[in-house]
């Protein structure tokens, strides 16, 4: 539901035709490519946030470290007529996946799904991750500004708590919260498998494996 949710994302907003358009490729291409990408990236930035600490603490970790790399404007490089500093995009790769291997080993994950060149999604992956990171960093700064009182740490905890710790919000969500829990829940949520695990995690192991 929540990859879902985010290829539409991903399609109103332009950014899967900005894929299509710097790489070349197809918006059928580009969809397809994101769409077995984003599994791991979101879970990417699930585990950033769970290293902070989880709920609360990790989720203001998560959305000040977006910040420091470019916040919103990331999403808006990608899409403006400007060319797109995939350097930024690497960077935000290099915070969630730690290394490039790992970069690697996703992009030739999702080549087994998929049948698209493992070297394409390579270069989809900082386009991708600056779009969802933007995407993050705007909808949590839009909706921290309809907040009364708590600050972004109060907002974000008592819609996301659930997702990043472990345990049920006690507050409802609704209006503007309930919307920023709509959307950074669907994003987050994305990285999870059915089982309740990172999507990062067992694709990484799943490389592991083969690798024996």
């Amino acid at each position: 539901m929540g990859a879902t949710d985010l290829i539409s994302m991903l399609q109103q907003s332009g950014g899967i035709a900005a894929i299509a358009s710097q790489l070349g490729v197809s918006p059928e291409v580009a969809e397809q490519g994101a769409a077995a990408l984003l599994p791991a990236v979101v879970g990417g930035f699930s585990k950033h946030a769970d290293n902070a600490g989880g709920g609360e603490g990790g989720l203001g970790s998560l959305i000040g470290m977006l910040g420091g790399l470019g916040g919103a404007s990331l999403a808006g490089n990608v899409l403006g007529p400007e060319p797109t500093d995939v350097d930024k995009g690497n960077d935000v790769l290099g915070q969630i996946f730690g290394s490039k291997d790992v970069s690697r080993t996703v992009a030739t994950h999702a080549s087994s799904q998929t049948g698209i060149d493992p070297a394409l999604l390579k270069k989809m992956l900082p386009i991708l991750a600056m779009l969802v990171a933007g995407y993050l960093s705007h909808s949590a700064n839009s909706q921290s500004g309809q907040a009364q009182g708590g600050g972004l740490g109060g907002i974000l905890g008592s819609v996301l708590g659930s997702v990043l710790g472990g345990g049920q919000s006690s507050q409802p969500s609704s209006g503007m919260g309930g919307m920023l829990g709509g959307v950074l829940g669907s994003l987050l949520g994305a990285g999870q498998t059915s089982g309740g695990g990172n999507a990062l995690d067992e694709i990484i192991g799943m490389a592991g494996k083969l690798a024996h």
